[in-house]
């Protein structure tokens, strides 16, 4: 494999839940021209729609969002080749996001269909032991097809030792956690921090001055800002459409750029990415680049590319971030990927 070239893992979709993937990617990435070269699929598992990987081990993790959801493990070989590593129940229904903390030691798991966070102890060689804890979130928003539960959409560990966010998207909150790392239990911060109702949040990104996140809310089609507190309480600064465009707008993933000047969201419905500006108080929107599909589920910024997995169009598509503007632009075809859901350079 040259030196230009990496590996990217995409989950996807499989039969299990309704998609057309047989399981876990993987292309090799020419890191100077962004182009990718799909390699098959490397490990077959039942919808693995989120990735994550280890901070320093050569693992990768994988939720299969299943009803009788799990969690797998998996070594990584030089090539890219996966092999399991083991496989854990993941404490509820339909898990949607992982992440592991900074320190190599826990995996957490967002359980969308049960409301949950599960807390997997992880072995000196990155394999999960048995679940050391599971939270149930309580409650409900104004939405009654899409809110009248508990949805956890996403577990994020702090970098720096603050407490994990839990994002839930049917009680229109982000609940704090500290993590007893002896035990491995979730010790609850309060207050929980509540959005607007019928926000939805689902996906959040930090800054990486470590004082700012936005939020972004699913239902609603919004970008929330806060400041971070030392404490790791969030405090609302602004809020923003996370798209000009007309139609039903669903963002799904946001993320701040390396260089922390621009916020890019992924507009499902009308098919964009919205770059931002993050110079003033407020975003700015700069530009509305549209994806070639409909449904832009998830995207990851690496090097000067950025990777676009739209679900509903089976593919994978690449555009190159122009530094001084932070436009993405286009580059090449799109890559044929069935039922894309997550990219992980």
């Amino acid at each position: 494999m040259a030196d230009q070239d990496v590996i990217v893992y995409i989950g996807g979709y499989t039969t299990a839940a309704g998609g057309r993937g047989t399981g876990i990617v993987a292309a090799r990435r020419d890191t100077e021209s962004g182009a990718l070269t799909p390699l098959g699929t490397v490990a077959v598992t039942p919808s693995p729609s989120f990735l994550a990987r280890h901070p320093r081990l050569p693992v990768l993790y994988a939720v299969n969002e299943l009803t009788t959801g799990e969690i797998s493990a998996f070594r990584v070989a030089r090539g890219g080749d996966l092999s399991p590593l083991g496989t854990r129940p993941a404490g509820g229904a339909n898990p949607c996001h992982l992440a592991v903390a900074p320190d190599g030691r826990h995996l957490f798991v967002a359980n969308y269909g049960s409301g949950s966070v599960a807390v997997f102890p992880l072995d000196e060689g990155g394999a999960p032991g048995e679940r050391s804890d599971l939270v149930r979130h309580e409650g409900h928003g104004p939405d009654p097809r899409r809110q009248a539960h508990a949805h956890a959409h996403m577990v994020d560990p702090s970098p720096d030792g603050g407490p994990l966010y839990a994002v839930d998207l049917g009680t229109d909150s982000v609940y704090r956690y500290d993590l007893d790392a002896a035990t491995g239990r979730l010790v609850p911060r309060a207050p929980r921090v509540r959005t607007a109702p019928g926000t939805g949040p689902r996906h959040l990104a930090r800054h990486p001055d470590g004082r700012r996140c936005w939020l972004v809310g699913e239902l609603d089609g919004t970008v929330t800002g806060y400041a971070l507190t030392a404490d790791g309480a969030l405090r609302q600064r602004s809020r923003v459409e996370a798209s000009e465009r007309p139609g039903h707008v669903q963002p799904s993933e946001v993320a701040v750029g390396p260089d922390g000047r621009f916020l890019y969201v992924a507009n499902r419905g009308v098919g964009t990415i919205a770059v931002f500006t993050l110079d003033g108080e407020v975003p700015e929107l700069v530009t509305e680049v549209d994806t070639g599909g409909e449904w832009p589920r998830h995207f990851a910024l690496t090097g000067h590319h950025l990777y676009v997995a739209d679900q509903r169009a089976d593919m994978i598509r690449v555009f190159r971030v122009d530094p001084a503007t932070g436009v993405p632009v286009p580059v090449g075809e799109p890559v044929p990927v069935p039922s894309p859901t997550c990219v992980l350079p």
